[in-house]
């Protein structure tokens, strides 16, 4: 089993790592020894991560992760090679001070539906801190049609934004749900530091646009039949 540090970035609202062994600034500062260990069967092992960044080094956040590897070559027994590895997330912030703020704020929220009717509901955040943020979070729906409430729901995956960033989160709602209007009540983490935002929201979409012209549809099949049948009885009138 290998274990190295690898590259990593944020990007598209997401952290994401590097295919294999790739390398940036923060890896080659990094040494993890050892680096390789040989486990058996439901063993454990412990291995120490060193990071030496030099004085040099420019201000602001560096990410990478620290992977522990093990792989299998194809041979004559087997023609597939497979590769297993599980890691953690290393987020090096350089800079004076001590730790820098984290924070983030829920400007925007709006419910919807997408072609099939399935509801869900988005919101805009922002993140206003000096460190990168992994938002998770619940939504709770309250006086609803008739007093009704509904939830919590989760979101369909967590986010991660880098300082100053703006970014989207969803969370699928039940399609059973009427449209509203609904107080929505969002509920979002990023380590210790939580933030809640309360809106009304209405679950429209696409469903309620096809339902909009199919009642439009049918109020003027009904106007002109009630033209038709007025221009009969002035017929039989006359």
């Amino acid at each position: 089993m290998g274990l190295y540090a690898a590259a990593a970035s944020i990007e598209n609202n997401g952290f994401t790592f590097a295919s294999k062994r790739t390398a940036n600034e923060l890896t080659r500062w990094t040494r993890v020894e050892p680096p390789t260990a040989n486990l058996k069967p439901h063993s454990t092992a412990k291995a120490e991560i060193t990071i030496n960044v030099p004085r040099t080094a420019q201000a602001g956040e560096r990410y990478a992760v620290a992977w522990a590897e093990s792989a299998a070559a194809a041979d004559a027994t087997h023609n597939i090679a497979s590769i297993t590895r599980v890691g953690v997330r290393i987020y090096l912030d350089i800079g004076p001070g001590g730790e820098p703020l984290s924070d983030f704020t829920i400007e925007k929220m709006n419910g919807t539906r997408d072609k099939q009717g399935r509801p869900s509901a988005t919101a805009t955040v922002h993140n206003l801190g000096r460190r990168s943020v992994d938002l998770n979070g619940t939504l709770d729906l309250h006086h609803g049609p008739g007093g009704i409430s509904a939830g919590p729901f989760h979101m369909a995956s967590g986010i991660t934004l880098a300082p100053h960033e703006t970014g989207t989160i969803t969370v699928p709602l039940d399609p059973g749900l009427p449209d509203g209007p609904w107080k929505a009540t969002l509920k979002l983490r990023s380590g210790t530091v939580e933030r809640t935002r309360t809106a009304t929201v209405t679950l429209t979409g696409e469903k309620t646009t096809s339902h909009t012209l199919l009642y439009a549809g049918a109020a003027a099949l009904a106007t002109a039949a009630l033209a038709l049948a007025a221009v009969r009885r002035h017929r039989r009138s006359r």
